[in-house]
């Protein structure tokens, strides 16, 4: 039985759009961990998964014309295709929508409930929809989101808590006693600050929407994303279930791997809700920085930069895109992502560098002997430096790999690749190959190759899992003298070793003709976009009254516009459409219905200040009678626009 075993997570993706290059540095990521420690003998778990509940996905299913698992199941497809076109090697794919996973979350709610650390409430505060988070008046940055910086909204309902504000203390303590346990050590101290200004009750549970996990003991209710979504990493391994045999053998987590935009999430409320669970947790959370783009947005899509991942493994090569994510950035840090220097990665590392070498390698063996290196051979002092550095590479790699530093352990590969270039400089194998007393001596220096080959084919491995069969069919190694362990021995490959040319492994880009077609690209699609958007313009004026009938100002002057602000919103039972709003008309307020349900939620509403044709004749709908009519716009897509205007305006005021 293997006591060695190793735990290893992504966050569970929120399935709002396609997968990109942000998800897949991420998962890149932690698959190159997975597939290290798997070389090094480890049992590995290694999870990643999708999000898929919230009152986001209900609102965008409902606008896409689909139920919210019709919504999601589309693009959960999209990541599992990509996670198999990039090689990903995750052992489980879990989806918060699968029922085991909802039947953990249930009987999780319960114990704490049970415990008495979730107790029934009514929230009020200040909510972000994009984001799916609440936040007091202090945490607001400028009265907006300080996540995303967006609009929030006034929202109160009734809502079941985890009593949180129980834990900062505990939370403090257990950062002071695993110092690793938030990583890099510069994001602590944002964290430690933010439990030291005091942590709230957390809401877990809501009624305004539907779309979610619900609780068993009260159906009006469904449980809260993060709840929901945190527990993942237990319940993939079977926690509360007859089977929990991969709970118990890989519980706790060796690393959760989460961008730092929601560090927060695992390193405070995570962690509470397994103390209250009495879980360990899990042994480091580490938080890595963001891809940026031209403009230096987290994901912009500047002109001439194309950040499909899909559309770069088929350019590109899987690869080559891997290496390039995990070389150019360092993991802890933000970086800077251009089409400009993936292909000059791919040219310089991939293509001189490293194919350069190999291609060199087997060509002078083909050349001078025919493809099989003689058993005779002649050692020489300067071979020593080389054979030193090649063999002690592994312990530096693994040093620099256990600390997740992905981007200096290739480093150190490439400078290997480097020397190796460097050594045929020096030692001349053309010069050689013109003496027939120096053919013992060439065929050492073909061998020395060929072993430092063998040894780089397998610490690429993990990040270029394509790429190390290609190199040790070429130079005749096979699968048994390529082991992890075999990269710090030195003459395993047998010294009369037969080698076979094959195709380079990365072709060098014309850098000028590829940028240039990467710029047709964007502007054939921004084009193609610009178009469709004129055909729907054009489409939606067709159907517009070709004739519009003039009036005179005592005409309008009949229709009577003030500002209301909405104080309370809700469906409409019976109607799939229509939304029962109450309205601070100034005068004691009315009820106006309107149908508006398909583009707006209720808490996205109140609060708001709306303009009211407020002298129309109530008109019962749905049995509700409205008392006036809201002003929206009809847009592009026939999506609707409410017309809100200046809060600071006064309820009632007139508008001429």
């Amino acid at each position: 039985m293997n006591n060695k075993k190793f735990y290893v997570t992504t966050p569970i993706y929120f399935p709002s759009g396609t997968p990109h290059i942000g998800t897949s540095y991420t998962t890149i990521a932690a698959d190159a961990v997975a597939r290290y420690k798997r070389l090094q003998g480890y049992d590995v778990m290694f999870t990643t998964g999708t999000d898929e509940h919230g009152q986001k996905i209900e609102t965008n299913a409902l606008k896409a014309g689909k139920t919210p698992k019709e919504y999601v199941d589309e693009i959960v497809d999209k990541f599992k295709n990509l996670w198999k076109i990039l090689g990903i090697s995750n052992n489980k794919f879990i989806r918060t929508t699968d029922e085991s996973h909802e039947k953990a979350v249930q009987k999780i709610f319960k114990k704490l409930y049970d415990g008495g650390k979730i107790y029934k409430g009514k929230y009020k505060g200040w909510y972000c929809t994009p984001d799916e988070a609440f936040f007091t008046d202090t945490q607001l940055k400028d009265g907006k989101c300080p996540d995303c910086g967006r609009e929030v909204v006034w929202m109160e309902e009734e809502a079941y808590f985890f009593k949180l504000s129980e834990y900062g203390d505990k939370l403090l303590e257990y950062y002071e006693k695993h110092p690793d346990f938030i990583q890099p050590e510069g994001r602590k101290n944002e964290m430690i600050q933010f439990i030291k200004n005091g942590l709230d009750d957390l809401c877990v549970s809501r009624t305004s929407f539907k779309w979610g996990i619900p609780v068993d003991f009260d159906d009006k209710h469904v449980v809260y994303v993060w709840l929901d979504a945190l527990t993942n990493y237990i319940n993939s391994q079977g926690y509360t279930s007859e089977n929990d045999s991969e709970f118990k053998k890989f519980w706790p987590a060796d690393v959760h791997f989460v961008g730092k935009e929601i560090l927060r999430f695992h390193v405070i409320i995570w962690p509470a809700i397994l103390m209250a669970l009495g879980l360990p947790l899990p042994k480091q959370v580490f938080a890595h920085g963001w891809i940026l783009f031209g403009d230096g947005n987290k994901m912009s899509k500047s002109r001439g930069n194309i950040v499909d991942p899909i559309v770069l493994c088929d350019r590109y090569g899987v690869d080559a895109l891997r290496y390039f994510l995990m070389r150019e950035f360092s993991f802890s840090s933000d970086g800077l992502f251009t089409n400009e220097a993936l292909i000059n990665r791919i040219n310089f590392d991939l293509a001189n560098d490293l194919g350069n070498l190999l291609s060199r390698t087997v060509a002078m063996i083909g050349k001078y002997f025919d493809g099989i290196i003689p058993e005779t051979q002649k050692e020489s002092a300067i071979d020593s430096e080389l054979i030193n550095f090649a063999v002690n590479l592994k312990k530096e790699y693994e040093t620099k790999m256990d600390n997740y530093r992905f981007s200096a352990a290739l480093s150190d590969v490439w400078l290997l690749i480097s020397k190796c270039n460097k050594y045929i400089d020096e030692t001349m194998p053309w010069k050689l190959g013109k003496d027939p007393n120096e053919k013992d001596r060439l065929a050492r220096v073909m061998y020395n190759l060929c072993e430092c080959l063998r040894i780089i084919s397998v610490l690429i491995e993990p990040f270029m899992p394509g790429t190390p069969e290609k190199i040790q069919h070429q130079i005749g190694a096979d699968k048994n003298q390529c082991t992890w362990e075999s990269a710090s021995k030195w003459g395993v490959l047998p010294r009369n070793l037969k080698t076979q040319k094959g195709e380079p492994l990365f072709p060098r880009i014309d850098v000028k003709k590829e940028i240039e077609e990467l710029n047709k690209m964007v502007e054939d699609s921004m084009k193609a976009a610009a178009s469709k958007a004129a055909e729907k313009a054009a489409e939606n004026a067709e159907n517009a009254e070709n004739v519009v009938k003039l009036i005179d100002i005592e005409d309008f002057a009949k229709v009577k516009l003030i500002v209301a602000k909405i104080t309370e919103c809700e469906p409409v039972k019976k109607s799939k459409k229509l939304l029962k709003l109450r309205v601070d008309d100034g005068q004691g307020g009315r009820t106006v219905v309107s149908g508006i349900s398909q583009h707006y939620t209720p808490e996205e509403l109140i609060g708001k200040s709306i303009i009211l044709v407020s002298n129309l004749k109530p008109a019962k709908l749905c049995g509700v009678e409205s008392n006036g009519m809201i002003l929206a716009a009809t847009c592009p897509e026939n999506k609707v626009k409410v017309i809100f205007a200046d809060d600071e305006i006064p309820a009632g005021s007139e508008i001429r």
